[in-house]
């Protein structure tokens, strides 16, 4: 390693819910410092991602970017393989993918270990796009399955307060107004038309 050289990290999960300590442990474990980690809490599927912008601008001749695995950077092949030539070629970066020790920029510059490393990043890029596509494939079959059994989705529905008769009465007789229901049942106005109108389609009043 070089006086010179810059080491950062890049982290990726698809959701706020996933766990990231894996990567960030694994970049670490490389020597990565904790503040030169960027980690995007987004889907692969693109490149708008603000932690991802800024490790971009960071990275120059003397920096090398270590990620976990090729997917943690991008799914989409055109795109995966178009943020690869930025860095490796506008900006001179080197890349290091921890899974994958055959994608190592630093090792090999000849032609023939440039064109190797093409060679598995579009195949790994392809193999990553490809099972992106498969996941919301059998998402959407899953649920157009689930909606042809009569299975609702999504999150059901909160129980409505113990108010909520008397005071749906008084506003369908116009006694109160509908920023008034909304306030006695502690609803936001739109919320409290929505349920309204479930309210009178299933019950008899």
């Amino acid at each position: 390693m070089s006086e010179n050289e810059k080491i950062y990290g890049y982290a990726r999960v698809s959701t706020r819910e996933q766990n990231e300590d894996r990567q960030i442990l694994a970049l670490m474990e490389m020597g990565v410092p904790q503040s030169n980690i960027y980690l995007d809490k987004l889907s692969g599927k693109d490149f708008e991602r603000p932690q991802y912008k800024k490790l971009l601008k960071k990275l120059d001749v003397n920096s090398v970017l270590f990620i976990k695995s090729i997917d943690r950077l991008g799914r989409n092949n055109h795109d995966l393989s178009d943020q690869w030539r930025i860095i490796t070629k506008e900006k001179g970066a080197d890349i290091v993918v921890i899974d994958m020790p055959l994608l190592d920029t630093r090792r090999e510059k000849s032609l023939l270990g440039t064109f190797i490393s093409d060679l598995i990043l579009a195949l790994l890029s392809y193999v990553a796009e490809t099972e992106y596509q498969t996941i919301h494939q059998r998402q959407a079959e899953g649920i157009a399955a689930a909606k042809a059994r009569g299975v609702k989705l999504g999150r059901p529905p909160k129980p409505l307060p113990e108010n909520f008769h008397e005071v749906y009465q008084k506003w369908k007789a116009d006694k109160i107004s509908t920023e008034e229901a909304a306030r006695l049942v502690n609803m936001p106005t739109s919320t409290y038309r929505y349920r309204a109108s479930i309210y009178k389609n299933t019950t008899l009043l």
